[in-house]
């Protein structure tokens, strides 16, 4: 299931990104399955190849929407990380350019790579490349105010909370009220 770390777009310490490609399928699908417990009730990847390349193809042909995995680099000190495992995905959806150049965000980590600092290290490394070669100005955050660990994540990670929208997503069978979280590209280099 290891894929080769020649194609990130950009890499920190343990972990590199990349686009999504069709030949993910197997592994993507393989870990949503292992990850059901992690996710519910508050995302719902795709947990079959065919399901996987409906949903890969929104992000690789929709210009509004752009995919990113969120892949382990090997450490070379026994610590069991497969060189290009998927641990993670983020991506950024309802791209806006023009006068608001924002995107919305959307991400889920994996079960084997939960709790360990990857999707922080991943989710910066996919708002270097947002606000840098994507020119995008505004990232925001959609939360459901009960997950605390994307709560963190996006606090942990420089975003603000902005606000509350009532019914905002429809998720799971109903529609779910979600926090409003935002950073700017300024935010991002005042630090």
């Amino acid at each position: 299931m290891p894929h080769t770390a020649s194609r990130y777009l950009t890499e920190g310490p343990r972990v590199g990104i990349r686009h999504f490609t069709y030949d993910d399928g197997v592994e993507f699908a393989a870990r949503a399955r292992e990850s059901k417990a992690l996710h519910q009730p508050w995302l719902f990847p795709p947990d079959t190849p065919t399901a996987y390349t409906a949903y890969a193809s929104r992000l690789i042909e929709d210009p509004t929407k752009a995919g990113f995995l969120v892949c382990e680099k090997a450490s070379g000190r026994g610590g069991g990380a497969i060189d290009g495992a998927i641990a993670g995905f983020i991506n950024i959806n309802n791209i806006v350019e023009g006068g608001f150049r924002c995107g919305a965000l959307g991400y889920g980590a994996f079960a084997h790579a939960a709790g360990r600092g990857l999707m922080r290290e991943g989710l910066n490394l996919v708002m270097d490349h947002a606000f840098g070669p994507m020119r995008l100005h505004r990232l925001e955050i959609n939360v459901q105010p009960r997950n605390a660990a994307s709560i963190a994540l996006a606090r942990s990670c420089g975003f603000r909370l902005e606000g509350f929208s009532p019914d905002m997503i429809f998720i799971d069978g109903a529609w779910r009220d979600h926090e409003r979280w935002a950073i700017t590209a300024e935010m991002r280099t005042s630090g």
